[in-house]
């Protein structure tokens, strides 16, 4: 293992650990987890030199890493869910809750970050506008006293930055499923 390697795990160990614990609420699988993490930290090694923020770095992998397992488990159940005879489901599994689930939670993330690049890919213009009002919360006067122009104008802008990231959203293969039928 390298230097540069060894420093990254002693700076960031205890992060990446609470981190795998805060997903996975569990310490077997957090220390499962985590050393998923590390082991492709190690296979990706020759690319910490061109890395900016290794903490981002590394929460990104821990996140995907996480995702991924997270995504096997559930095509996992789903065979065991098509062979009822075979399945043992504690009572307390079926009793609805009121809380978001860890899938509703990744979803509701992977939604986010990707209604944020298309935020971010917006013109100068249309996204401060939908910073300000959806973001900020800024009301339409405010808006239209910062941005000075008429508050028809800010409508304006909101609604072809909307029309915009509709579009945008339907022409990601990925959106798409998060998308309402």
């Amino acid at each position: 293992m390298n230097d540069q390697l060894e420093k990254v795990y002693e700076d960031y160990q205890r992060y990446i650990y609470h981190l795998c614990l805060k997903l996975t609420r569990n310490q077997t699988e957090a220390e499962d987890l985590m050393q998923e993490v590390w082991v492709k930290v190690v296979r990706y090694q020759a690319y910490i030199k061109d890395v900016d923020h290794v903490k981002a770095w590394l929460t990104t992998i821990c996140l995907n890493t996480f995702r991924d397992r997270y995504r096997k488990t559930v095509r996992r159940s789903k065979h065991i869910i098509n062979q009822p005879e075979q399945l043992d489901v504690p009572v307390l599994d079926l009793i609805p809750s009121h809380s978001l689930s860890t899938e509703d939670m990744l979803e509701k993330d992977d939604l986010s970050q990707m209604v944020q690049q298309k935020i971010s890919a917006l013109d100068h213009i249309y996204k401060t506008t939908v910073l300000y009002f959806y973001v900020y919360q800024y009301s339409l006067v405010e808006i239209a006293a910062l941005m000075k122009v008429s508050i028809g104008t800010v409508k304006s802008r909101l609604f072809r930055a909307k029309q915009r990231l509709k579009e945008m959203m339907i022409a990601d293969t990925n959106a798409v499923e998060y998308l309402p039928a």
